[in-house]
């Protein structure tokens, strides 16, 4: 593959060779204790997303760094006439994504989808595995149609540390993806939350809301 193909799929050319990283994730695949395949609909990263977006049947909402599809389970129950697409790295983890929900592989820098083909998109703790994070934040906005809405919950780069992290995962903080989403959205907020809304949030997770 020519080297600036390369890069514009897989990340820069000074970050960690995309099949450590594809092969982090199919063994990583294998893991149910840590990379659980169902996520409790209770817990407040779910119902964000739920809420946010609203009525969801008939649309279509991509789910980027999907894992083995476990927030896209939920959507798809909340909304049976929904179509959700779970889009992943690493196809063993896509292989655990249960029937009705579409499935694609491919790196978050370069989402093989046409411009605005989907009415919402998600990123849960993924965007931070992108390497090139300007461009996967500029890729989940162009596959949204204008109106559409995006979230992305991820880490705080304030509470570095806290957690084992591969090397090349990063960690956020609120003015960088509002500025980022900004580019491309006319409406983007920020808050700290929590894995449950009755408990405050520790600092840890961060969510973005942004509508195009």
């Amino acid at each position: 593959m020519r080297p600036k193909l390369w890069n514009r799929l897989f990340g820069k050319p000074d970050g960690p060779p995309v099949q450590e990283i594809i092969r982090h994730f199919n063994e990583a695949a294998a893991d149910e204790e840590h990379f659980p395949s169902t996520i409790d609909p209770r817990i407040y990263h779910v119902r964000l997303i739920l809420e946010y977006f609203g009525e969801l049947n008939g649309k279509r909402i991509l789910d980027v760094g999907s894992g083995k599809g476990r927030f896209a389970r939920v959507l798809l129950e909340r909304h049976a006439r929904a179509r959700v697409i779970a889009f992943d790295l690493a196809e063993a983890m896509l292989r655990h994504v249960p029937a009705g929900i579409g499935t694609c592989a491919g790196s978050m820098t370069a989402l093989p989808f046409r411009g605005g083909a989907f009415d919402c998109a998600y990123a849960t703790e993924s965007l931070e595995h992108a390497v090139d994070i300007e461009t996967a934040v500029a890729e989940m906005c162009r596959v949204v149609k204008p109106g559409g809405r995006i979230v992305i919950i991820d880490k705080n780069a304030g509470h570095w540390g806290r957690l084992k992290t591969p090397e090349w995962e990063k960690w956020f903080d609120r003015k960088e993806l509002e500025t980022l989403l900004g580019k491309y959205c006319t409406q983007v907020e920020s808050r700290p939350i929590s894995y449950w809304e009755d408990v405050a949030p520790d600092g840890l997770f961060l969510a973005w809301l942004a509508q195009k």
